[in-house]
């Protein structure tokens, strides 16, 4: 019966709604404008409504996705933090034990895809847009942002999903006879993971030519952020292509970027949109652009998410590696307030890389830097031979804080020392559990990874646990979607 449920969806739509109507429709799995189709078609009239849409599809690297979840996803599912917290949703990420009813898992489909579908109407609108005011420059470059954007919210839901929906194209009307041609716009199917990474790859090469080259606010796409997330897509796709990556990684290097000589400069707010930032989200602060998600992750109100594990402290320790263990994990005195199995009250860790949490919420987070760019290049040196190219970019990364030059020689020595100085250096900023996962090395780590005093922490992750399962409610109303192995 399930399977006929999108036909007598379409049975109602078209019984109560004209073809020339306005209206509508967003399921999560994709995002629609169903825009007149009367004589006046054209979906922006002017410049300003162009250029208005792309700031709504900026702002959502403002929402709740790229403010609190990200990070979630990126350390709390790996071995550098627990849940913390008092969130459920969270727990069963921490643990491996999602479901499909899972609430973090259901609003992050639902964020990507509405960003998706903002973007889609501007990639396949912005040409038809004659108004003098937007010139044939800007309209290359509003469509190479959109594209950037389009690529980097792909990159999230193949990463996290596996095969998703290629969702490109927005339905302009509805009809009886226009039925079978947007009825797989409507409830699409999973696309392959070749496929949407192919695309990914397309729109990146449609940015790469159409942004602009430099921006003094690195909250908008540039060559330098669409060469990067195109180093960080190949090094991440199967199979793996290095000299891609290299190339791309060189592409950024040769940029213009820098690092700051000083680790924590970074953090302590006093250098924003630095000569090592490649892709920052910027806040104003205030109630209207402040950044809320920090308070979630540092403060003394409430039990905070993402606690820094013992199993990353243990790591900095090992590595008597004070600059950066300092700066990125505070300790302080809880008694009274809460208590947890992982820490005494007396010596309770928080991440310190966003320090603002009891301020404005003028805090500004990094999502790509160089520092990042040249540990995925000396990744692909190591994997193509050249080891001692890659130690020396490893090396470089730890001058920075005060540490002897890498031990290892060999490629296979290189590759774990690679893990372990991206671990390090990149604590806290949504990449660990990604970097886990496109290096084979998840189930191994996680498997392994000690807590309190070095006990395991009794992890069982497996392979139908590195994808997360489709939502409950996305799989009810699209009878074209399945569900991943083992959900």
């Amino acid at each position: 019966m399930k399977k006929y449920i999108p036909f007598l969806f379409f049975t109602l739509l078209i019984a109560f709604y004209s073809c020339d109507s306005f209206l509508e429709l967003e399921p999560h799995s994709q995002s629609i404008a169903v825009a007149n189709t009367g004589a006046d078609s054209v979906y922006f009239k002017s410049a300003s409504e162009l250029e208005a849409a792309l700031a709504g599809a900026y702002g959502d690297f403002k929402n709740e996705y790229y403010q609190l979840d990200y990070y979630v996803n990126g350390d709390a599912q790996a071995d550098d933090a627990y849940a913390g917290g008092d969130n459920p949703d969270n727990f069963q990420i921490d643990d491996y034990q999602l479901d499909a009813v899972n609430r973090n898992v259901s609003r992050d489909w639902a964020y990507l895809y509405s960003t998706i579908g903002k973007v889609n109407n501007i990639i396949n609108n912005a040409e038809e847009v004659t108004d003098p005011d937007l010139t044939p420059s800007r309209k290359n470059e509003i469509i190479g942002e959109a594209s950037f954007i389009r690529a980097f919210m792909y990159f999230q839901l193949v990463q996290l999903w596996g095969d998703v929906p290629l969702q490109l194209q927005e339905v302009t009307s509805i009809s009886a006879e226009k039925l079978p041609e947007i009825y797989a716009q409507i409830f699409p199917a999973r696309s392959s993971t070749a496929e949407v990474y192919a695309q990914i790859i397309a729109d990146l090469e449609t940015a790469l030519t159409r942004v602009r080259v430099t921006a003094t606010d690195k909250g908008f796409a540039t060559v330098g952020a669409v060469n990067a997330v195109l180093a960080k897509v190949y090094a991440t796709k199967e199979p793996h292509d290095w000299s891609k990556v290299n190339q791309y990684c060189d592409a950024v290097i040769s940029g213009g970027y820098s690092l700051l000589p000083t680790f924590d400069k970074l953090w302590d707010n006093s250098v924003e949109n630095s000569a090592e930032s490649i892709f920052e989200i910027n806040y104003t602060g205030g109630p209207s652009d402040g950044n809320w998600g920090v308070t979630i992750f540092r403060g003394k109100d409430w039990k905070k998410f993402n606690l820094p594990s013992n199993d990353l402290v243990a790591a900095f320790d090992a590595e008597n590696d004070v600059i950066r263990k300092n700066a990125s994990i505070f300790f302080d005195n809880v008694s009274g307030l809460w208590s947890d199995a992982h820490w005494p009250q007396t010596a309770y860790p928080f991440i310190n890389k966003w320090r603002n949490f009891g301020g404005d919420g003028a805090q500004n987070y990094i999502f790509i830097r160089l520092a990042d760019i040249l540990l995925l290049k000396a990744e692909a040196e190591n994997e193509l031979g050249n080891t001692g190219t890659a130690a020396d970019l490893v090396n470089q990364i730890r001058a920075r804080v005060h540490l002897n030059p890498t031990s290892a020689t060999s490629q296979a020595d290189m590759r774990l020392a690679i893990e372990k100085e991206r671990r390090l250096e990149l604590a806290f900023e949504g990449i660990r559990w990604f970097d886990l996962k496109r290096t084979g090395r998840a189930i191994e780590v996680m498997n392994n990874a000690k807590g309190v005093g070095g006990a395991s922490l009794g992890y069982h992750l497996d392979e139908n646990r590195l994808f997360w399962p489709i939502p409950q409610a996305e799989l009810d109303k699209n009878s074209n979607l399945t569900q991943n192995p083992g959900y």
